[in-house]
């Protein structure tokens, strides 16, 4: 496959992935860039051990925390990042159209232990399917959707609780 073509075919679903982790779009642009000028560069090394998009996602997400090392950011998750798992999951559509119930999720992602909070993100922003998510991690598809639905329960229940004590 052609550079060209892989461009085209991922370039979505890495700014996705990318839009999940920063929540800036000018930042998001940028960093997609800099994933594929990275991997333009590394492309002879793809050993071809797991899913393209995945390993263009994972470039994506260093270039991202190389980025905010860089620059001494320490936030990862924030209101746009939000109003992406909105855009992903109609379940939680309603909750994160305030901004308030946004806050109280980034706060909840953070507080979310691994790995239910990157199979989420994985899930999530990188439009993963679970058997690539599974393959990522060394473990079976199943294990990805356990993983993940757990994750979102955890945001569901911290949103409950959040709600009573209003």
């Amino acid at each position: 496959m052609e550079f060209e073509q892989i461009y085209r075919a991922y370039f979505k679903s890495v700014t996705l992935y990318v839009m999940g982790l920063c929540g800036d779009e000018h930042m998001a642009e940028e960093i997609t860039s800099e994933t594929f000028f990275k991997a333009i560069n590394s492309i002879d090394g793809f050993r071809g051990d797991c899913d393209l998009r995945v390993w263009l996602c994972r470039i994506a997400q260093n270039t991202y925390y190389s980025y905010l090392k860089k620059n001494k950011r320490v936030s990862g998750i924030d209101e746009a990042d939000l109003q992406n798992i909105a855009a992903a999951d109609e379940l939680m559509d309603t909750q994160i159209g305030k901004r308030e119930d946004a806050r109280q999720i980034r706060k909840i992602l953070h507080e979310i232990s691994e790995p239910y909070k990157e199979v989420f993100m994985w899930r999530v922003f990188g439009e993963l399917s679970f058997k690539e998510i599974g393959d990522l991690y060394g473990k079976s598809d199943n294990w990805a959707c356990v993983t993940y639905h757990r994750a979102r329960k955890r945001i569901q229940h911290g949103l409950e609780e959040s709600e009573h004590e209003k």
